[in-house]
């Protein structure tokens, strides 16, 4: 659940900041919004980034996590020749893997599951393209609604 608000974090986000967002988190310097998952999270004013949310933590267990996939990912992206500057972090999803179980012993002879929650992290990088300008010897022919109608469309 942490790692699933961690990543709704940055989605979208450019490489080079994602980077620099985590790092602060790890440092106490930004918060991450806790949006969905945030039963028994407590406030904080670093939340205010977030125009919607007041409840935020510093997860970093799950920092550290989707730290090493973003250097991983920047490096499979330099050896396929991409430009690093203008890597853009478009699709960042979390989902729930098979728990893994374990026992703890507790008095008088009984035994409760001991569970881990591990996730499956999926990420793609791509460069941000550019928008093209449209040539200034090109004209546009807008039609008006008289001619439309005349030609058999609608209004």
């Amino acid at each position: 659940k942490n790692t699933r608000e961690t990543a709704a974090a940055i989605r979208g986000m450019k490489l080079k900041r994602a980077k620099e967002f985590l790092q602060n988190v790890l440092d106490h310097k930004e918060a991450v919004a806790f949006r969905r998952f945030n039963g028994a999270v407590g406030r904080t004013a670093q939340a205010k980034a977030y125009p919607t949310c007041t409840q935020a933590r510093w997860p970093q267990k799950s920092v550290e996590f989707i730290q090493r996939l973003l250097v991983n990912a920047e490096a499979n992206a330099e050896a396929k020749s991409l430009d690093a500057s203008t890597l853009v972090i478009s699709h960042l999803q979390v989902n729930a893997a098979p728990k893994q179980r374990r026992r703890t012993y507790r008095a008088h002879g009984r035994i409760n599951p001991y569970m881990s929650n591990p996730c499956h992290i999926e990420l793609i990088l791509s460069e941000k393209t550019r928008a093209v300008p449209l040539p200034k010897d090109v004209k546009t022919s807008k039609k008006s609604s008289e001619q439309r109608l005349r030609n058999g469309g609608t209004a």
